[in-house]
């Protein structure tokens, strides 16, 4: 690079192949060049590789997370591909029973619409939507779900004594959730959300609840869960949706609720499901406040058990439940209402501590 290959003229002179074409301060300067190209190239280099390493937008984060410019992403649960799924809309039969199927999803989603206090078809319920229980249709996981009802159905139920079908079971909602009165099980309502039913459930074996059916459930609290510390909760959680009162919030005509009221007159009653802790609390803890699931919680077991607590504290609709539970020793542990084979009162079996009666019910059944 330092000597001329072939001789040439500049400025008049001829130069030879030997004669160098540059004085030694031009090869210093030349030489400088090279080391600051070359720590340039390094330096390009370097960054290539860290932005392979750290791409824009991303940081590194702590295990079990990946977080972006500005949301934590929480990794897929293990469990979730194993958990009932409801089957594809696009799945539905043609004719007129895919129709009749879609009817009975829209009676689930819009209940009040069709059967509430103004309903087009009827006025016998309270103005609930079933899906205010059963969340998005009844297919969201450990979402109060229907997809173990067609598996299990028709059942011999403790509650009643006798063998229940699916259309007994869903007027038990509607007198009970829905603090109303029953459908006719041969009209087109009825028909149509048994429809619904059985198709989200089609591919669940006979016999068999799928994982993620119905709801969560959460471990016993070694104390009474506690109203007044689920007051405060609820104030801090809850009041934005359903409101200091409790009374929900109905959408502008007043014919269904965008939040369900919790206590009062349009609430369910005290022989609804979820007016046993056990179930409001798992309910509770895997859907809400707004945006929560199962794998995503934004409360803990025992913010869920006191929440619950406070709610089904409050005042609501009666019902005449004496001809519930027939048998009584097979009452639910948190069934609030007497008589008892295991000789605890109402106030335990409503907030608990229930595993003193758990203990005591299974020294019976050892016992008998």
């Amino acid at each position: 690079m330092g000597c001329c290959v072939t001789n040439y003229l500049t400025n008049g002179k001829l130069h030879s192949m030997n004669q160098p074409s540059f004085n030694p301060k031009q090869i210093i300067s030349l030489l400088n060049l090279l080391i600051v190209a070359v720590l340039l190239l390094l330096v390009v280099s370097g960054g290539l590789i860290a932005s392979l390493m750290i791409k824009p937008g991303k940081l590194p984060t702590v295990a079990g997370t990946a977080t972006t410019a500005n949301k934590t992403i929480q990794p897929a649960s293990p469990r979730a591909s194993t958990l009932w799924e409801a089957p594809l809309e696009s799945s539905l039969p043609a004719g007129s029973k895919g129709e009749m199927i879609r009817y009975g999803k829209e009676l689930i989603a819009h209940t009040s619409l069709y059967l509430g206090p103004k309903g087009t078809v009827a006025q016998i319920s309270n103005g609930l939507n079933c899906q205010n229980c059963h969340l998005q249709a009844g297919t969201k996981p450990f979402g109060n779900n229907y997809g173990g009802v067609a598996s299990t159905y028709p059942q011999v139920r403790a509650r009643s004594g006798r063998e229940t079908s699916i259309a007994s079971r869903v007027n038990g909602c509607f007198e009970r959730s829905l603090n109303g009165r029953p459908l006719k099980e041969d009209s087109k309502e009825m028909q149509a959300i048994v429809a619904y039913i059985k198709w989200l459930g089609q591919d669940v074996e006979k016999g068999k609840k799928p994982e993620g059916a119905g709801l969560a459930t959460l471990a016993y609290l070694d104390e009474p869960a506690n109203p007044a510390a689920g007051k405060l909760l609820y104030e801090q959680k809850c009041v934005v949706c359903h409101m200091e009162n409790g009374a929900g919030l109905a959408n502008g005509d007043g014919t269904e609720y965008v939040y369900p009221p919790l206590w009062g007159d349009h609430s369910y009653n005290q022989g609804a499901g979820l007016y046993r802790l056990s179930k409001f609390a798992g309910y509770i803890k895997a859907n809400m406040p707004f945006g929560a699931t199962y794998d995503s919680p934004q409360l803990s077991d025992e913010e869920a058990w006191h929440i619950a607590a406070y709610v089904n504290s409050l005042p609501r609709p009666s019902k005449d439940l004496s001809k519930d539970w027939p048998d009584i020793s097979k009452k639910p542990i948190d069934h609030p209402f007497g008589p008892y084979a295991d000789g605890f009162g109402e106030e335990h079996h409503k907030y608990g501590p229930f595993k003193p009666i758990e203990e005591k019910r299974r020294a019976q059944a050892v016992s008998n």
